[in-house]
């Protein structure tokens, strides 16, 4: 009798352990999308596995004797469960939260419903224990000692396999969905728990049945329908397929928006190039007409000059000085051997005159040298995105009153085939980067429309082979891009 309890100790300490790793499934998994409450991390996961143990292991206590209240009290009491720790220990939106108790909780149910139909198969091993001992291959005692080690095995191996489907399908959706930190709207968020959902209630509608025949019978309900012992892992195993999948769905939908919005934003640069160039022909059209009505100039300039009195010598020096203010506005001020960089430069330092003259915008080490295959397009989308990001944040420490520490400074070199570019300027040191994310976030509030600059960048970079890195130290931010000097066989040409 003593050694009875012994076993059934250990088939209650097995359970304990199962519901303390599922605590530790819930604080991982909670981790991974939310902010901890807690400052110690250790001290946070500690909580939630002692708390998920000590609130999952209530359900011993009190049991109804009715099949389906039982069933539904398991299904709200596990919810009501991971809705406390989740809210209680992170910080979390409506959205994201609801998102985290549905999925946790569906994949936790399929993945016991999976474990327990090879638990009830595992049991048939009983019968064989039985049949020997009908047959006198063993005495009682040692018929008792052979039930419950099998007991104790099936009990471990349907931990086992429970505890592993549930670990691997939360940590495929903690690696799928990339957008952590995005707030979910009604659409997507319906969107994402329809799938969990949708388990949740087929578990509960198995719990109810299996329940209840188990009540009368034991075998009855596989007896009867033995198909079920081997449709009910697979309705498990796609329901839990079924939420991974949504949320990859969820994400080849963002990024797929992310692009159209791309593409809506590099048509306007698009645009904004095709007035550059056309401003570059303007300018150039200027000085072509400059040039030819200078014969003129000159036939003026030398008639004045052989007129005698002083008020014509006056005369033709405020003219000389009319003319050179003339040529000085048509003189770019930035020469790097590229026409659209030099239109582009001019256009962004009159437009830093214009809003923050105390910022610097130093471009004398950008040169492109003879020889570049790179397109002129590519280098205005590369440096004005650079720019913007640049000028944006220059401009909220210009906000800040800091407008003596404001400059942007342009240089590139040359090493062998490769072209690096280089964008180094002051900022307020504050870096917004997303969970996964690979570029810091814009912090305008439309970040939809804004924020893809780093991303057009790293676009037009990889059709010449190249890559970009960035780095923020002592509030200074340095943008490095490096080109080959060759476009890929593959990119659009523009």
């Amino acid at each position: 009798m003593n050694e009875l309890v012994i076993y059934e100790r250990i088939s209650e300490g097995i359970n304990l352990l199962l519901f303390l790793f599922q605590g530790y499934c819930l604080q991982c998994f909670s981790e991974n999308f939310l902010e901890r409450r807690l400052k110690n991390r250790r001290g946070n996961k500690a909580f939630v596995m002692v708390l998920f143990l000590l609130l999952r292991s209530v359900t011993w206590i009190w049991k109804p004797e009715d099949s389906t209240v039982r069933a539904a009290v398991h299904l709200v009491w596990l919810i009501v469960i991971t809705a406390i720790l989740v809210l209680g220990f992170y910080r979390a939106s409506y959205g994201i939260a609801s998102f985290l108790i549905v999925t946790f909780v569906a994949v936790n149910e399929c993945s016991a419903l999976f474990a327990y139909t090879l638990l009830h198969v595992s049991m048939k091993l009983l019968g064989l224990w039985l049949w020997f001992f009908e047959h006198g291959y063993f005495l009682f005692e040692e018929f008792l000692v052979a039930v419950e080690l099998t007991g104790i095995a099936v009990i471990a191996l349907y931990s086992a396999i429970e505890a592993s489907l549930m670990y691997v399908f939360l940590k495929k959706v903690i690696s799928t969905f990339r957008e952590k930190d995005r707030k979910l709207h009604r659409t997507e968020l319906l969107f994402l728990l329809t799938p969990g959902i949708t388990g949740l209630l087929i578990c509960l509608l198995l719990r109810i049945i299996i329940f209840t025949v188990e009540s009368s019978a034991l075998e009855l309900f596989y007896d009867n329908y033995p198909l079920l012992v081997l449709l009910v892992p697979i309705i498990m195993l796609l329901c839990m397929m079924s939420i991974c999948n949504r949320v990859k769905l969820f994400q080849d939908m963002i990024r797929l928006n992310q692009e159209r919005n791309s593409r809506v934003i590099l048509e306007k640069q698009i645009g904004s190039m095709q007035e550059h160039i056309t401003e570059i022909e303007r300018l150039y059209s200027g000085i072509r007409n400059i040039k030819h009505d200078m014969r003129n100039t000159l036939s003026i300039v030398m008639r004045l000059a052989t007129e005698n009195g002083g008020e014509e010598k006056g005369e033709l020096d405020a003219y000389l000085t009319e003319l050179n203010m003339t040529l000085d506005k048509l003189e770019p001020r930035y020469r790097t051997g590229n026409a659209v960089v030099d239109t582009l430069l001019n256009m962004k330092y009159h437009e830093l005159l214009n809003t923050m003259p105390e910022c610097r915008l130093d471009a004398e080490q950008l040169i492109f040298p003879a020889g570049l295959v790179i397109q002129s397009y590519d280098l205005g989308v590369i440096l004005g995105n650079a720019l913007d990001n640049a000028m944006e944040a220059c401009k909220r420490l210009h906000e800040q009153g800091l407008g003596e520490k404001l400059f942007i400074r342009l240089s590139s070199f040359r090493r062998g085939n490769q072209f690096f570019i280089e964008v180094i300027n002051s900022f307020d040191g504050k870096i917004f980067l997303g969970k996964e994310k690979e570029f810091p976030e814009t912090c305008k509030s439309d970040k939809k429309l804004h924020g893809m600059g780093l991303y057009h960048i790293k676009s037009t970079v990889e059709k010449y082979y190249g890559a970009m890195e960035w780095s923020a130290d002592s509030k200074v931010f340095t943008l490095t891009v490096m080109l080959q000097n060759q476009i890929s066989s593959s990119s659009a040409v523009y």
